[in-house]
């Protein structure tokens, strides 16, 4: 088996965020990695501009100036790339001619979620059977060049220290405010079923460069997963019952459960846009889509029934909060999903 990596970005009518990505993966100065880009069924032709891209005839623009450094110049195009427009597994075949395409495109025929899409481009990479590692990262982010690298080299620290870490959080930064952090953990308060990231909208000074912070972690932010191969054959697929939100952290319970630990790699640093396809930020959660906030407040039920039964009495109680918020911001098409949660 050979120790490749494999980059999985599911994109949802977010191509121009897809291809600036794009532009600053094929920068990394680590060689022996593929991307997989998974079209979850977009309505905006995305396929067909993220190929007119990989072929020269379009190009990737900077939404923030300041970060143009990290997509520009443009990569020499074209790229070699694999297109299908078949997601099941039987009709991904392994040819020779794409063995050696940096960039594969599935199109999925259906939109079944954030951890749906994934699935596809991770058991791409599992019938490959080449793979070591698998970097889920979210399409609306950019990279720094070594940020790849200081992923598979935390990974391999963990391994020669003898310590079974099967997901690798990175430090997440503002795209727009590129000083900022927007998370660099997940943390959990299962009594009331909420989520909140470590260190969010703080400036970036190194104060949470330490390996200190992965017994602080409850789950490595979603935008940025970077996976042991040995992990997701232990463990599964990540759970597609929720398809937003919560994935991540049902993922790490049932690895928990078979003895896997969570690693943190500061020297990984993403920068994300931050809820460019479901319409959903951490700092201003008034500002929610209707199907970002209708997933966030059923999963928490969903979730917690699962893992956390006990709970389920004060879970409930939180919602009284959260319908007097409805109520203040007059969304009162939202108040029937916190009754029947």
């Amino acid at each position: 088996m050979e120790n490749k990596v494999y980059i999985v970005l599911v994109n949802y009518n977010g191509w121009k965020d897809t291809i600036e990505c794009l532009e600053s993966l094929l920068r990394s100065c680590c060689e022996n990695f593929q991307i997989i880009v998974v079209d979850n069924s977009s309505t905006d032709n995305s396929a067909a501009h993220i190929l007119s891209w990989a072929q020269g005839r379009e190009y990737a623009a900077a939404a923030n100036p300041h970060m143009a450094h990290l997509t520009s110049p443009c990569i020499k195009k074209p790229i070699h790339y694999f297109y299908t427009p078949d997601a099941s597994i039987d009709c991904l075949s392994l040819r020779e001619n794409e063995k050696h395409c940096r960039l594969i495109l599935i199109q999925s025929e259906e939109n079944r979620g954030f951890a749906a899409g994934n699935n596809i481009g991770i058991s791409y990479a599992l019938a490959k059977n080449d793979a070591a590692y698998i970097w889920l990262l979210n399409s609306d982010t950019v990279v720094e060049t070594g940020t790849l690298m200081a992923l598979v080299n935390k990974a391999r620290k963990y391994a020669m220290e003898g310590r079974k870490v099967g997901m690798i959080g990175a430090k997440l930064l503002y795209y727009d405010f590129p000083d900022r952090i927007q998370g660099v953990a997940g943390l959990y308060n299962k009594w009331f079923a909420r989520t909140q990231h470590l260190g969010v909208f703080k400036k970036d000074h190194g104060q949470y460069d330490n390996e200190g912070i992965t017994r602080r972690m409850d789950y490595p932010i979603g935008a940025s997963m970077f996976v042991s191969v040995d992990f997701i054959k232990d463990v599964g697929l990540m759970c597609e019952d929720y398809f937003l939100y919560f994935e991540e952290m049902d993922w790490v319970i049932r690895g928990r459960e078979k003895g896997w630990e969570l690693g943190y790699c500061w020297h990984a640093r993403v920068f994300h846009k931050e809820g460019s396809s479901a319409g959903a930020t951490s700092r201003k959660s008034h500002e929610k889509s209707a199907i970002a906030d209708y997933h966030a407040i059923r999963n928490r039920i969903l979730f917690t029934k699962k893992f956390y039964p006990a709970q389920l009495p004060t879970v409930r109680l939180g919602f009284l909060v959260v319908l007097f918020n409805r109520i203040r911001r007059r969304q009162f098409d939202r108040l029937g999903w916190v009754k029947h949660a």
